[in-house]
C-alpha cells in the first residue's frame, strides 16, 4: 500500500491511493494484457507463476495490514492491534511509500507478465499503475490539510470509533477504551503536523477554522466533559457496552475507564486543537486555492491527473465543464416547457430553490422517501444487471456532532465478513439544503445502482488480490455513481418531471464542478466568485452552494473526477450500443464495467473495446 495522504487516512489506515476492484470471473473479458506467446512457458510453469503471484499480492496486503490498525478495523479484522491508531508521522508515510516501491521492484523481478493468466496480467498492470501514481503524488505528501471541515481529524477520530469500531465482546470494548485513551496522543501528533505545515504555507483559508473549532466543541460537549446530556462518544461507548453479555460490574468498569480516558486524554488534546486553530487563523493568508502553495501549480496538476486518470489540463477540464453546463441548461429548458413555467431559466432556478413544495418538513419524511425509492430500484435491478451485491444496505442520517460540516451525502462500504452493512449517509442538518427534486438521483448515486452496488460487489468477489478489492480510482467510482443517476432514467424512473429536473440538476452540479474547481485552484477565483458562479448557473439553495464550494477548496481536484468518469462510461456505452445493435445487453455491458472493479479510464476503454470485438467475432461465426 502506498503512503496515506490525508488526516482521515492517517487515522483509519484506509488505502486512499489503492485501487478498488472486484473479481473478474470472465477471463476473456479482461482487456489490456499482452497475449501470451506460444511456447514461452510450460503450462505447469505458468500455473506456478499465477499461484505465486497471488501469494505475492497477499504478502503485500499482509504487510500493509501490519502497518495499519485502522485498515484492519475497516476490513472487520479484530486482533491485538484493535485498540491502536495508525502512526501519522512523515517517517511512517515514507516507510509506506518505500515498501510499495520495493514491492513493485520485487514484482518485476519475480514475474513475467507474459506468463500470467488474464486476471493476473491485469493485476500486474494495476499494481504498476498504483505505484506510478504513488510516485507522482509522494513529493506533495505534506500539502494536505490535517484539519478541515471535510476530512478533518477532529471529526474523523470519533466517527471512526462510532462507525467502524465494532464491539461484540469484552475485549472489543477494551480496545474501544484503548482507542479513547489514544485519541489524546494521536490528536497531539496531528496538531504538531498541522502546525508545521501551516508554518510552511500549507494552511486552510480563514473561513475553515470556525468549522473545525465547532466540530471540536461538539465532540467535547456533554457528559463526561460537562453536565449536559451524554456526548456522542460517551453515548456510543455506553450503548455498545450495554449490549454485551457480561456482568454489570464489568460493564460499569469499562464505562468508568472510558470516561476517565475522555476526561484526561481527549479533553486536553481537543483544547490544544482549539488553541492551535486560533493561532493558525490569525496567520491565514488571502486566497482559497492551492495556487497559494510554493509548488501549487505542480501539485494541482498532479491532483487532476490522479483523480481523473487522464492527462487533461486544467484549462481543458474547465472548457469541458463550460460545454456541458450549456448542454444541460438546454435540457432544463425543455422541462420548463413541459411543466408550463413561464420565465427565464434563472427564474425557474429561483422557483425550485425557494418554494416550500420542493422540500421536506421532517427528517423522517426524507428518510422514508429515500428508503422507498431505493426499494423500488432494487426490485428493478435484475433486468439491467447480471451481478448483484449480497451485502445489505442501510440509510442513516449523518451524526449530529459532524452534520454541520459534513457533506450532503456519502457512502461507506460493507466489511468483507458481513459484520458491517453498506451505509448511505444523508446529511439532514438543514432540510432546505436537501431538495425533494434531487432525492431520487442522490439515492441512485449513493445507494443503488450506484456506490453500494459497485463497491459491495468489489468487496464480495474475492478471487482477485486484496489491493484490487479495497482501494479506489475516483474517476471510475464516482463516474459510476453519476452514470447510475442517468441509468435510472433508462430504467424508467424519474416519472415526475421535477424529479427529472433534479436529475439534470445533479448532472449540472458535476459539470459546474469542472468549472469552479479549476477556477479556484488554477484561475485563482475567490470563494465568493465560485459561489456566484453556482448561484447563477444552478438551481441549488444557497447553503448547498456554499458547502460545496468550501468542499472543493479543501479537496483540490477530487470534484473533477465525477463528470470526467461519467462522460467516459456514457461514451463507451454509446459505442457498444451503436456497434452491437440488438446484440447489446445492459447486463453484459455492466459486467464488463464492474467485474474488474475500478480501473483507470484508459483500461476501462480497452476492456469495453475488447468485449465489443469479441461479441462481433462470435456473431460472425
Amino acid at each position: 500500500m502506498p503512503y496515506r495522504r490525508n488526516a482521515f487516512a492517517a487515522i483509519s489506515g484506509l488505502p486512499l491511493l489503492g485501487l478498488m476492484a472486484c473479481a473478474a470471473s470472465d477471463a476473456d473479458a479482461i482487456a489490456g494484457a499482452a497475449p501470451q506467446q506460444a511456447g514461452e512457458t510450460s503450462t505447469a510453469t505458468s500455473d506456478d507463476q499465477n499461484a505465486a503471484m497471488l501469494s505475492f499480492f497477499d504478502d503485500v496486503h499482509q504487510a500493509d495490514l501490519a502497518n495499519s490498525p485502522g485498515f484492519k478495523a475497516y476490513l472487520g479484522i479484530r486482533d491485538e492491534d484493535y485498540g491502536k491508531w495508525d502512526d501519522p508521522s512523515d517517517a511512517q508515510a515514507i516507510a509506506d511509500y518505500e515498501r510499495g516501491q520495493k514491492a513493485l521492484a520485487a514484482m518485476h523481478e519475480q514475474f513475467a507478465s507474459a506468463s500470467l493468466n488474464d486476471d493476473n496480467k491485469l493485476s500486474y498492470r494495476l499494481f504498476e499503475y498504483q505505484a506510478e501514481r504513488s510516485q507522482r503524488a509522494f513529493p506533495f505528501r505534506n500539502n494536505d490539510y490535517i484539519f478541515d471541515q471535510m476530512n478533518g481529524a477532529q471529526s474523523q477520530l470519533p466517527a471512526f470509533l462510532i462507525n467502524i469500531h465494532r464491539v461484540s465482546s469484552k475485549s472489543d470494548a477494551e480496545a474501544y477504551v484503548s482507542r479513547l485513551q489514544g485519541i489524546g496522543p494521536q490528536l497531539e501528533k496531528l496538531i504538531a503536523i498541522s502546525a508545521e505545515r501551516a508554518d510552511n504555507g500549507v494552511i486552510v483559508p480563514d473561513w475553515v477554522f470556525p468549522y473545525v473549532i465547532s466540530d471540536a466543541r461538539n465532540v467535547t460537549s456533554g457528559a463526561p466533559f460537562d453536565d449536559g446530556d451524554d456526548s456522542p462518544l460517551f453515548a456510543d461507548l455506553k450503548s455498545k457496552v450495554d449490549r454485551l453479555d457480561i456482568p454489570q460490574v464489568e460493564k460499569d468498569a469499562l464505562i468508568a475507564t472510558g470516561r476517565e480516558a475522555m476526561i484526561t486524554s481527549m479533553a486536553p488534546a481537543y483544547n490544544k486543537l482549539i488553541a492551535e486553530m486560533g493561532r493558525q487563523q490569525a496567520m491565514a493568508p488571502e486566497g482559497d486555492g492551492v495556487w497559494r502553495f510554493k509548488d501549487g501549480a505542480d501539485y494541482y496538476a498532479e491532483r487532476l491527473q490522479y483523480y481523473t486518470t487522464t492527462d487533461l489540463s486544467a484549462d481543458e477540464i474547465h472548457q469541458i465543464g463550460l460545454d456541458n453546463v450549456a448542454r444541460i441548461h438546454g435540457e432544463m429548458r425543455k422541462i420548463m416547457e413541459q411543466v408550463g413555467f413561464e420565465g427565464s431559466l434563472q427564474d425557474f432556478f429561483k422557483h425550485v430553490r425557494t418554494s416550500d413544495e420542493f422540500y421536506f418538513d421532517t427528517r423522517e419524511a426524507y428518510l422514508a422517501e429515500a428508503d422507498a425509492k431505493i426499494s423500488t430500484m432494487e426490485a428493478k435491478l435484475p433486468e439491467y444487471f447480471n451481478t448483484l451485491p449480497k451485502a445489505p444496505l442501510v440509510v442513516k442520517p449523518v451524526e449530529a456532532f459532524r452534520e454541520k460540516s459534513a457533506g450532503k451525502a456519502f457512502y461507506q462500504s460493507p466489511t468483507p465478513d458481513g459484520s458491517r452493512p453498506g451505509t448511505y449517509y444523508v446529511n439532514l442538518y438543514n432540510l432546505k439544503d436537501m431538495s425533494r427534486n434531487e432525492l431520487e438521483a442522490l439515492a441512485y448515486h449513493e445507494a443503488l445502482p450506484g456506490h453500494h452496488l459497485q463497491r459491495a460487489i468489489q468487496t464480495e468477489l474475492g478471487e482477485l488480490p486484496p489491493f484490487r478489492r479495497f482501494g479506489g480510482v475516483t474517476a471510475y467510482t464516482e463516474g459510476w455513481g453519476l452514470y447510475s443517476e442517468e441509468l435510472g432514467k433508462d430504467m424508467g424512473f424519474y416519472t415526475d418531471p421535477y424529479s427529472d429536473f433534479g436529475r439534470f440538476g445533479m448532472e449540472l452540479w458535476r459539470a459546474c464542478r469542472l468549472v469552479v474547481d479549476t477556477g479556484i485552484h488554477h484561475k485563482r477565483w475567490s470563494r465568493e466568485e465560485a459561489i456566484q458562479y453556482l448561484t447563477d448557473n444552478t438551481p441549488n439553495p444557497d447553503g448547498d452552494i456554499r458547502k460545496a464550494i468550501e468542499r472543493y477548496i479543501v479537496y483540490p481536484g477530487q470534484a473533477t473526477a465525477y463528470m470526467i468518469g461519467k462522460l467516459k462510461i456514457m461514451e463507451l456505452r454509446s459505442r457498444a450500443q451503436k456497434r452491437l445493435g440488438p446484440r447489446f445487453s445492459y447486463g453484459d455491458f455492466h459486467d464488463v464495467v464492474l467485474r474488474a472493479g475500478p480501473v483507470p479510464l484508459t483500461i476501462l476503454e480497452e476492456r469495453v473495446d475488447r468485449w465489443i470485438r469479441k461479441k462481433l467475432m462470435m456473431a460472425a461465426k
